[in-house]
């Protein structure tokens, strides 16, 4: 019993230690940088351009839409690669094939209702 708590410890101390080493480097910035905030160091830099107007502005939704899709379709690529490996397998080629198809239906119906509702028009 002894043994299984002293691995508990040994992970313990390497946990305290490199909390240890963050906690000092941070401390050690801290100490060393340069503090000396001036208003135009507080401003928001937005690549060269002083900032003009209010600090909110409104974005479209379909931006969003847009980045979700492309989640989607990214990940149905990330599937596809396991999905070539295990077809070329002895047994499996037709069960596959079958369920991959079911799974680019799915995904084509997504994309067709996407389309259908105007999501997909770049106005």
């Amino acid at each position: 019993m002894r043994d299984y708590f002293d691995s508990y410890a040994v992970v313990a101390v390497l946990l305290l230690l490199g909390c240890g080493i963050v906690a000092g480097a941070l401390a050690a910035n801290r100490m060393l940088r340069p503090h000396r905030p001036t208003p135009e160091k507080l401003t928001t830099y937005e690549c060269g351009v002083d900032p003009v107007g209010g600090d909110w502005a409104q974005s479209y939704v379909r931006y969003y839409v847009f980045a979700y899709l492309y989640v989607v379709f990214a990940v149905d690529a990330v599937f596809l690669f396991p999905w070539a490996t295990v077809f070329s397998a002895p047994g499996y080629g037709l069960t596959t094939l079958g369920e991959m198809f079911v799974f680019l239906g799915f995904l084509a119906a997504g994309l067709a209702y996407a389309g259908k509702k105007g999501v997909l028009s770049w106005v």
